[in-house]
């Protein structure tokens, strides 16, 4: 027979924790397990209620919780689980212990089905909820951290920034409102205008002496139009203690309008350079270079005088001096053209056309030029300008332009390399009397060929062509800047 086994003992030595209830949540048994969770003797607990034994406000969750389960085993007669539930309970010396159980309720029947009892199974997994709670508090502190460490990175990106701003070669400060209060200054915009106070001032209070020169008028209509300015080489006179009396200074610069998110217009970032001595360089330049072509005319005036006296007393000399005074005077041209450049690359279009007009005059008119915009370094402008004149003078006297319905047509083309470019030049003639190949090469060709082409960077050929003279120009120019 096997043996026999005491159910009831079981349940009774489990380390787990039991407790049987009746229809009105009357305590009726419970095991050792149970008296020890709960902190309480069977005399305590026995043939009380649930809620009188361990009392709690009915309008705690708590409560809710508990008496929802229990009620729904007596409504269904089923199982009922309350995975986690919060009910604290009393400790022997009057304090309250906060407690979490996990509970599970199942109904005991009687041989007619209906629902006597209730057995609860109790599991205390207060620590386990602590460990949760802690395990949580664990990764706020993380997340705390985190938070911490990117609020002090953005504390070190920010100081970066400022000495960044501060330490910035131009000068710059933001203005705030309608008074354009100054907000930030850096040490260059401090020292433009002499070390002042303007922090937390208007700029007509801080910089009175602008006010009259239309600055503020200038930032009172980025304001308004929402649209940056931008000044070039703008002069300005600012208060200066140390000098006794307002500075020049001359200053590029742009007033950016500064916009919130709804589009409107807070303030004004203003940023620039004090060019001072870079304009101040460049009118020197121009004085340099002024003086510099009025002392070379009168060269070329003292030249022109000393070929006049020498050709006088030669026979017959009359048009060699008059071709060597056409040559002065297209080189003189040339050099006016580029002395109106300060010396730097001129036009190629302006510098044909120069050459044409002093050489031909009236018949300027019977030139067509064709050709993209390019410009050309001094040496290669005066070759240039010389190529033109001898060409010109030869069609004025022997070619194209000694018939009255010859002209010219001057077109030029341009293919880019990578440093320089190569510049395709074609002179063609038309309209004249037949060409015919020259017996000899006089100076103006030789000229050409021999003195003027090296300026170019390339070769220059002659094709006495029989309905006119072709002249081909291959020139290899570095770039210049537009």
């Amino acid at each position: 027979m096997p043996a026999t086994i005491d159910f009831r003992m079981l349940v009774a030595r489990s380390p787990n924790a039991y407790v049987v209830l009746d229809r009105e949540l009357r305590l009726v048994w419970m095991n050792d397990a149970y008296l020890k969770a709960t902190m309480r003797t069977r005399e305590e607990l026995v043939g009380r209620t649930m809620f009188e034994a361990f009392p709690s406000d009915p309008d705690s969750e708590s409560y809710k919780l508990l008496e929802g389960s229990l009620r729904r085993v007596l409504d269904t007669g089923q199982t009922d689980e309350l995975a986690l539930i919060r009910y604290d309970i009393s400790r022997p010396d009057g304090g309250m212990d906060q407690r979490y159980w996990s509970a599970t309720h199942t109904p005991l029947h009687d041989a007619d089905g209906e629902v006597r009892h209730i057995l609860q199974h109790t599991v205390d997994v207060t620590e386990l909820e602590s460990l949760r709670a802690m395990r949580d508090e664990m990764g706020v502190v993380q997340r705390a951290n985190a938070v911490q460490a990117r609020n002090l990175d953005l504390s070190q990106e920010s100081e970066q920034l400022k000495a960044l701003f501060d330490q910035a070669p131009g000068f710059m400060a933001v203005l705030s409102g309608p008074r354009h209060e100054v907000r930030l200054a850096n040490r260059a915009y401090l020292r433009l205008v002499g070390q002042r106070n303007l922090i937390g001032r208007p700029v007509a209070e801080a910089l009175p002496e602008i006010v009259a020169q239309g600055f503020i008028a200038l930032l009172d209509t980025v304001r308004e139009s929402g649209r940056p300015y931008v000044g070039r080489n703008q002069r300005i006179l600012l208060a200066n203690e140390g000098a006794g009396g307002d500075e020049e200074r001359f200053l590029d610069f742009i007033y950016q309008p500064i916009f919130d998110g709804a589009g409107a217009v807070t303030g004004i970032f203003v940023q620039g350079n004090d060019v001072t001595e870079q304009v101040q360089a460049q009118e020197q330049q121009e004085l340099l270079i002024h003086e510099l072509n009025h002392r070379v005319k009168n060269t070329l005036a003292v030249v022109q005088g000393l070929a006049t006296q020498s050709f006088r007393g030669i026979p017959g000399s009359e048009q060699a001096r008059t071709t060597f005074d056409a040559r002065l005077t297209a080189l003189a041209a040339a050099h006016s053209l580029l002395t109106a450049q300060s010396w730097q690359a001129a036009r190629l279009i302006d510098t044909v056309r120069s050459a044409i007009e002093a050489t031909a005059g009236s018949d300027s008119a019977r030139f067509h030029l064709a050709g993209p915009d390019i410009r050309l370094p001094p040496q290669a402008a005066m070759a240039m300008a010389m190529v033109v004149h001898e060409l010109s003078t030869n069609a004025i006297k022997y070619g194209a332009l000694s018939a009255g319905e010859g002209r010219v047509d001057l077109a030029w083309s341009v293919e880019e390399e990578e440093h320089h470019c190569r510049l395709a030049i074609e002179w063609r003639e038309r309209g004249g009397p037949p060409v015919e190949p020259p017996t000899r090469r006089g100076f103006g060709t030789r000229l050409i060929q021999r003195g003027i082409a090296p300026g170019l960077g390339g070769a220059v050929a002659l094709h006495f062509e029989p309905e006119g003279l072709r002249c081909t120009i291959d020139a290899r120019i570095p770039k210049s800047p537009a």
